[in-house]
């Protein structure tokens, strides 16, 4: 386990945040040039107000981790202090920002956690219950919105952009695949812990990954006995894990209804609003964007969060252009300073349990 772990930590580097920035700010840049006439910025005028609602979603941004941090310290037991669980989850949030959607940093989350004095049943149970609390977030929202909006109003037509206009061809795909995940965790912890320890050990006995079998096989082992401990949690215990969740991605969403509301109030005409209804479409079309993340290969989902974006929410913007200003003032508030704050911890964390790992 220790050379499998020393092999994972060597490719998490703070360098990695530079790919995902320069293709995110590429891409920006390219529609920024490309609309940056068209754009009239006489109509914005910066007011306390507007100051309010950007202080306002970088509120919601504070209670999003609260959230992930309350939750680590709930399912560890309080073995983690409070310090670890925020060290964690930063690291956490860079690994996911440095890695496609569909790895994002849950696969090297087991050495967050194991470098920070849990055991590798332990950290792999943590692991396992986070991913399966977070996809049953989205499980039960993403029917919800389904229900509560046409598809129609979610997936509009008519647009020249092929991708565009198969938007809900890949979010069913994106579900599918969240829906089958969080089944396999949800029978993995709570119903026959066993397989998942029979299917590492399966993969283990592979040619190529021989040498790291007595640690797997001790991982495996280490699941099961953690697992019996986290089936046995009550209903508190569940209470407090789903409902932390909940708070951290329903608040992640509602970081750009307050850089909305900012924008509103700084156009000076004074004649358009949000209405509450529209308020829940652009949470509902945001959960729309996250299920079609996860069959995109860039990191961090550069590039296409921000394509998506310029013709997604074009309709809550009402001046020409604006949009990928928008979208450009959204990432940089809700993505960017995780690379930014995990460029700056990883060199230090990794420093610290390189040594760990040689002695």
């Amino acid at each position: 386990m220790t050379k499998l772990d020393h092999d994972r930590l060597k490719n998490f580097k703070s360098n990695k945040a530079i790919l995902p920035a320069v293709i995110g700010l590429g891409i920006v840049s390219w529609f920024v040039f490309r609309d940056f006439n068209k754009i009239d910025f006489s109509l914005f005028s910066i007011t306390h107000v507007s100051i309010l609602f950007i202080l306002g979603a970088f509120g919601m941004l504070f209670f999003r981790d609260f959230g992930y941090v309350v939750r680590m310290r709930v399912l560890s037991d309080g073995q983690l202090t409070w310090l670890q669980c925020i060290k964690i989850v930063f690291l956490w949030e860079f690994g996911s920002a440095i890695t496609p959607s569909a790895i994002g940093g849950t696969a090297i989350a087991t050495v967050f956690l194991w470098k920070e004095g849990l055991n590798a049943g332990k950290s792999t149970s943590i692991v396992m219950a986070t991913s399966f609390l977070d996809e049953l977030y989205f499980t039960i929202m993403f029917p919800s919105v389904i229900l509560l909006f046409s598809t129609s109003q979610l997936f509009p037509a008519g647009n020249t952009n092929y991708l565009y206009n198969h938007l809900l061809t890949f979010a069913l795909i994106g579900y599918s695949l969240k829906f089958s995940w969080t089944l396999l965790m949800a029978y993995s912890l709570f119903i026959n812990p066993k397989f998942f320890a029979k299917l590492v050990k399966t993969i283990f006995k592979l040619r190529f990954l021989k040498k790291w079998r007595g640690g797997a096989d001790k991982m495996s082992n280490d699941f099961i006995v953690a697992n019996k401990k986290l089936k046995r949690k009550g209903v508190f215990f569940w209470i407090k894990s789903i409902t932390s969740t909940f708070i951290s991605w329903t608040a992640r969403y509602f970081v750009l209804n307050f850089i909305f509301l900012a924008m509103i109030v700084s156009i000076e005409s004074g004649e358009e609003t949000i209405t509450v209804y529209e308020h829940f479409l652009i949470f509902a079309k945001q959960l729309v964007m996250w299920i079609l993340m996860l069959v995109m290969p860039t990191p961090g989902d550069s590039g296409f969060v921000e394509t998506v974006f310029t013709s997604y929410m074009a309709d809550f913007v009402p001046v020409v252009g604006f949009t990928v200003i928008m979208a450009l003032i959204w990432r940089l508030v809700t993505y960017y300073p995780y690379l930014l704050i995990g460029a700056i911890i990883t060199p230090g964390w990794l420093k610290n349990n390189f040594k760990r790992i040689r002695k």
